[in-house]
């Protein structure tokens, strides 16, 4: 039987994506699936698209910035599904500004979607993991999560709070059967960069051009799958962006000036 076989999976950010490719491997390996995001109608859209398996598809609609009714839900999720096996948090903003001209409510806009909305979720599921005897939660950080890069201060602040928290969950709750791992991801061919914020707050709405060039969103997620399988602390996902993440910690000078040369996109 396969791992997943009848498991429960709430993933957030399913309407599209590295969400909607995941959504769709893991209905496909036998799992049923909570399919979060701020979008309805993209999550109609995907459960649609699982054809005569779209009845292991739940649709709960979550807006990430407002977190107040979390544990609620989460409350419902687990009456209605019976548990939570996975919560994959893989939604989130990214940002197209610099320091200068990014004004401070954007700053924590952007971290109380991508940090605070994807903790306060965790946090509501976490107790209902332990009741039913362990669990596994995945947060969604970004190589620049690791490091510093042009135009996303707030972004890369947001996604490297990440790992301080989930680091310490697995600590604090290995105990109970609790893993909580770290999806790394480099460039992937979504709609992040045509999403991201701008300094007024406005959608960038254009796709980078190191974005276009990224792995897909199903590669993506079958190297989610693969690390969730082998239980993987951190889960790097992308191409060849990501030797700077060892260059970043071999060779930190020659991280800086490379940096330093990026053409902000």
């Amino acid at each position: 039987m396969d791992l997943f076989k009848d498991k429960v999976v709430w993933i957030t950010g399913a309407s599209s994506g590295i969400g909607e490719a995941l959504l769709y491997r893991f209905v496909n390996l036998g799992a049923r699936v909570v399919a979060s995001s701020n979008q309805p109608e993209g999550l109609l859209r995907v459960k649609s698209n699982c054809g005569d398996r779209s009845s292991m598809v739940h649709i709960v609609p979550l807006d990430l910035a407002d977190s107040d009714g979390f544990e609620k839900t989460a409350g419902q999720m687990v009456s209605e599904m019976g548990k939570i096996d996975y919560l994959i948090n893989l939604g989130g903003v990214s940002q197209r500004a610099t320091i200068l001209e990014t004004p401070l409510w954007l700053d924590r806009r952007i971290m109380e979607i991508n940090y605070f909305g994807t903790i306060a979720l965790s946090k509501a599921v976490l107790p209902h993991m332990i009741k039913n005897g362990g669990g596994h939660i995945l947060a969604t950080s970004s190589i620049s999560g690791r490091f510093g890069f042009p135009l996303r201060s707030a972004y890369s602040a947001s996604k490297q709070a990440l790992h301080g928290f989930f680091e310490t969950l697995h600590i604090e709750n290995s105990r109970f059967n609790i893993r909580a791992s770290v999806i790394i991801p480099g460039r992937v061919k979504t709609n992040i960069s045509v999403n991201a914020l701008t300094a007024t707050g406005s959608e960038h709405g254009k796709l980078d051009p190191g974005q276009a060039k990224g792995i897909t969103p199903e590669k993506a997620a079958q190297k989610i799958v693969k690390g969730i399988r082998r239980n993987r602390r951190e889960i790097l996902v992308g191409g060849s962006e990501l030797l700077m993440l060892y260059i970043r910690k071999f060779f930190p000078s020659l991280f800086f000036n490379i940096a330093g040369k990026i053409k902000p996109e």
